[in-house]
């Protein structure tokens, strides 16, 4: 079926649908998006949180003591398993949410037709009949049936399973054509990775080939981080390590010592329960998820959770100039023609503003040569400018923008323009040929080529240049070779403008068309302003050991002076794109540390670039916005996209995407990164102490045949009450000072360090220490047993809250006021613990049900005090290892 057909049966026409009748057929066919996958019930979440090797052995401890008779011992286990398993549910839930929010974030635009004006819409509100434009970099966003194509070629694996693209064009295939013929469609879900196009709507949601196949599609890959995994390993081990001495103890205690075998349990059930970490793997990734919100604060929206990690070891980071240092809002600030050197004024992409010639505004009417350059900026152009509450915005590229408010600048009507000069054919710019030429007849019969591009790619095509009386005289190129360096040292990007007439019979634009026989008419120079945050941010990176380097496809000046003005290392040093093609990868890894400014590259010196710096075992984050930025994104250790202008193929392999498309949101993601690495160390760091000083406080007893001084169930509580709130209080912990002052940290860094290690031996030490001189102290002084174990129940528990604070302050001192001040998250869990401590010592219930008998004054005191000497010990012990390390 031919164009024409296709848009009588849908009721539609080439200018696209009215804003009306659109709303009308949303409501008809529903929303262009595929149903989500089905979810697991939550009667089956809850269940699946009781299939862990852990919860099975404290089943199995609940059932045997309530065989017993110890059913105040079973009640408790119980609670342990249930909070355990309302976290996971809890987290579980927040995950799903947090995913749905990162779907809607990264959200598909379209650009179509609407009201005869193009705009941008988001990709759900598409209907059958919706006049479609795609370009390169974009994601098909629903089934289109092709009416107008220019060199179109689309990557349809996803569909078709073909490896390579498909060429695509407007005429009609047989109806009988398989799916991978039929080139006159474009399928939803689909990569564009060359050309232009526009297209009709035939199909959304559902009844798109793609909605046809979401069976196939419907499963959500759940991933975990390599940390993940290593803890789940690490809690298996120990799990087993513990249940192993268990047994041992089990045995030795029944047939050595001759204990009750009820007696014994029950020791042993508490010595498991208090030695294995089960609350960890949950705050862990409570505190992952905590990253992650973080980020998204930050305009950082992570799609793939290793990269939490990998950011906190980016040792150099490669980034796009243009909108990531740079505010992206073109303004044209100077233009060259063949006599005169023109400064523009006004602000951003407002039409409007004073052209200055020697500082003093011009006539128009004086500078014809103008009127011909905004001409040619206005048709060769596929960009809108909307304005709205006084606000100018573009919609399409920010440079063409740019060129836009320069034609409304020299007095031209943008919307006449266009009306009068009917654009015919084009040729869409191309990082390889770098110009973009439009084929324009007007009313009159007559017919012009205009052309705009890279300066030195229209020199070579050029053989006149336009002067000041509207004649053509011969090509000096000596002369715009000149302005242009002049223009490109200001730190402006250089573009060139042509025309060629033609015959009106000329339809078709052929690349011989433009080779040669072009007239110059004028150069532009445009500016694109630093980001004052992307300066400070540059300056924080370099401070925390993180090279930046910039690469752009613009030109070594314009580079050049960009870098000085953003801060980076050695601004001066530049290797263009042309000297990257003469070096071999040897060469390349030797010059690529020292250089941090690459101009005139593509995308496929990204790639190169890349594997020069992990080649010095560097850890890489690149971003990128374009098709052929994705090999680049996927070989970075942290690939991140461009959210606002980035490709669809872009943000598909990265694991970051910039929202903002800010250079300081990506630096605030690299603190994050950091941040969430310190807080799971931390989490770590003091679950591993307490749970072994706990656990150790019955092994010694047993071993040396003494009494326990603190029994099961109340190693059962002490357990529950801090394991769920003190150490998931580090997961809300706020960045540290010195955060972005430290070197980025090995990937191959371990989480069990040696001083991890020689930590949670030390501080069990001391937990041992302060639990059994407590309670030998209570004995002396013919305090009951219960009374004893009291005390050094809640010596315990103070130890714990003590070592939090310690904890809190990894790299600097814990004895400050802004330490003990801490956070809302740390006071609420210790108000939360210390409450839970004052109930089961002088409430009577719980006094019966954990057998604990109030504690007098002084001995709170002194309880207390222990704390304090906890803290004041391994806290001179830490500064006594950092300062011999610098000694």
């Amino acid at each position: 079926m031919v164009s024409e057909d296709v848009l009588d049966t849908l009721h539609s026409n080439a200018n696209g649908l009215s804003s009306a009748e659109a709303a009308g057929r949303l409501e008809a066919h529903g929303p262009n998006r595929l149903p989500e996958a089905a979810r697991r019930s939550p009667l089956i979440r809850i269940l699946l949180q009781f299939h862990n090797i852990l919860i099975y052995v404290l089943l199995g401890s609940a059932v045997i003591t309530a065989i017993l008779g110890h059913l105040a011992d079973t009640l408790v286990i119980l609670a342990v398993v249930l909070i355990n398993a309302a976290i996971g549910f809890f987290q579980e839930g927040k995950a799903e949410k947090a995913m749905d929010a990162i779907r809607r974030m990264l959200a598909l635009k379209a650009s179509v037709l609407r009201d005869q004006v193009r705009c941008s819409v988001a990709g759900e509100v598409l209907v059958p009949g919706d006049i479609v434009l795609i370009e390169a970099g974009d994601k098909v966003p629903a089934d289109l049936r092709l009416i107008h194509v220019s060199g179109l070629q689309v990557q349809e694996s996803i569909i078709t399973g073909e490896s390579v693209p498909v060429e695509k064009q407007a005429q009609p295939v047989d109806e009988t054509a398989v799916l991978g013929d039929r080139v006159c469609m474009a399928y939803s879900g689909t990569l564009v990775t060359r050309g232009l196009a526009r297209g009709v709507v035939v199909a959304t949601g559902l009844n798109t080939e793609i909605g046809r196949m979401s069976g196939m599609l419907s499963t959500v890959e759940m991933l975990t981080t390599p940390l993940t995994r290593q803890m789940n390993v690490f809690s298996r081990w120990l799990t087993l390590l513990i249940l192993l001495v268990a047994a041992m103890l089990l045995v030795f205690g029944y047939f050595v010592e001759r204990l009750a075998f009820a007696d014994m349990f029950m020791a042993v059930v508490g010595l498991s329960v208090a030695a294995i970490p089960e609350g960890l793997p949950a705050v862990v990734t409570i505190t992952l998820a905590v990253g992650v919100q973080a980020m998204a604060r930050r305009n950082a929206i992570v799609r793939r959770l290793p990269a939490i990690e990998t950011l906190g070891s980016v040792s150099v980071i490669c980034t796009d100039k243009t909108g990531t240092l740079t505010c992206n809002e073109m303004m044209v600030a100077s233009v060259v023609t063949v006599e005169h050197v023109f400064a523009l004024e006004g602000a951003g992409y407002a039409p409007t503003g004073d052209i200055l010639l020697n500082d003093i505004s011009v006539s128009l009417q004086e500078h014809e040569l103008l009127e011909e350059l905004g001409r040619v900026a206005v048709l060769c152009n596929d960009s809108a400018l909307h304005e709205r509450g006084g606000i100018w915005t573009v919609e399409g590229d920010p440079m063409e923008g740019a060129l836009l408010s320069l034609s409304g600048k020299v007095g031209l009507d943008i919307g006449k323009v266009r009306a009068g000069w009917t654009r015919t054919d084009v040729i869409p710019f191309d990082a390889e040929h770098r110009f973009m030429a439009t084929l324009n007849h007007d009313h009159k019969g007559q017919a012009m080529v205009f052309v705009k591009g890279a300066p030195e790619r229209l020199f070579a095509m050029c053989d006149h240049q336009l002067t000041v009386a509207g004649c053509s005289e011969a090509f000096d190129k000596g002369y715009w070779h000149q302005q242009a360096e002049a223009i490109a040292a200001q730190g402006m990007r250089v573009l060139a403008f042509a025309v060629k007439p033609v015959v009106p019979e000329h339809t078709i634009l052929e690349f011989s068309d433009v080779e040669y026989g072009l007239t110059l008419v004028s150069l532009v120079g445009l500016i694109d302003p630093p980001r004052p945050e992307a300066i400070d941010a540059i300056a924080g990176c370099q401070g925390a050991g993180i090279r930046v380097k910039m690469i752009t496809g613009d030109h070594k000046g314009t580079a050049t002076a960009i870098g000085k003005q953003i801060g980076l290392q050695n601004p001066d040093r530049v290797l263009t794109g042309a000297e990257l093609d003469g070096m071999d990868d040897r060469t390349l890894a030797a010059v690529v540390l020292d250089t941090d400014i690459f101009a005139r590259t593509s995308p496929e010196h990204k790639l190169r670039l890349v594997m020069a710096l992990q080649a010095h075992g560097m850890t890489v984050a690149m971003t990128g916005d374009g098709v052929n930025d994705a090999p680049a994104l996927k070989r970075a250790d942290v690939g991140i996209a461009m959210g606002l202008r980035g490709s669809e193929a872009a943000k598909e392999a990265a694991e970051l995407v910039l929202a903002d498309d800010n250079f300081a949101s990506l630096a605030a993601a690299v603190r994050e990164g950091r941040t969430v690495y310190d807080n799971i160390k931390k989490v770590i760091s003091w679950t591993l102490p307490t749970s072994t000083g706990e656990a150790m406080t019955i092994v010694v007893a047993l071993l040396f045949g003494m009494t326990l001084p603190i029994t099961p169930i109340q190693i059962l509580w002490i357990n529950l009450i801090t394991a769920v709130t003190l150490g998931m209080a580090l997961a809300f912990e706020p960045t540290e000072a010195d955060s972005m002052r430290r070197p980025p940290r090995p990937q191959s860094e371990p989480l069990l360090t040696g001083d991890l290690a020689w930590h949670t031996v030390f501080v069990s030490a001391l937990f041992i220490a302060g639990v059994f001189s407590m309670y030998a102290n209570a004995v002396d002084k013919g305090y009951s047993i219960e009374l004893a174990r009291t005390i050094a129940l809640n010596t315990l528990a103070v130890m714990e809250i003590f070592h939090l604070f310690f904890i809190r302050n990894f790299y600097g001192t814990s004895l400050t006021w802004k330490a003990v001040r801490g956070t809302k998250a740390v006071w609420a869990t210790v108000i939360i613990v210390t409450a839970a401590q004052f109930a089961i010592t002088y409430l009577p219930p719980l006094q019966a049900l954990f057998a604990t008998v109030a504690v007098p004054l002084q001995d709170g005191v002194n309880i207390v005090c222990v704390g304090i000497a906890l803290l004041v010990i391994i806290e001179a012990e830490k500064q006594f290892r950092l300062r011999w390390r610098k000694g």
